[in-house]
């Protein structure tokens, strides 16, 4: 999907094997955030896709008239069997609005 300019990017990029969130708030997070902010200052009709409620926090670095924010609940077992993920339609809405914006759809 790189080829597509689709941008994967979790919050935190590492973690002990087996220790959810062990790599939290060493600096990872400023990076990340300096990543989205970019993206976000530099580009225009951008999908930001923010699964989970430590990603929905970074709606706080991208204008909402610049973008499409999405958010839902992550897609982890946990969340989705709970109906926070399944049926939430962001690769579609993702689609719908790009044409919109005069964009190539995404082939997910």
């Amino acid at each position: 999907m790189a080829d597509q300019g689709v941008l994967l990017l979790n919050a935190v990029l590492t973690v002990r094997a087996g220790q959810a969130g062990s790599h939290q708030k060493i600096g990872w997070e400023r990076f990340t955030d300096a990543i989205i902010k970019k993206i976000a200052d530099e580009r225009e009709g951008v999908v930001f896709m923010l699964w989970g409620g430590y990603a929905k926090k970074k709606a706080k670095w991208i204008d909402k008239k610049k973008h499409l924010i999405l958010e839902s609940g992550h897609p982890s077992p946990l969340s989705a069997n709970r109906g926070y993920w399944f049926g939430n339609r962001h690769f579609s809405k993702c689609n719908q609005y790009l044409r919109e914006q005069m964009k190539e759809p995404i082939d997910f």
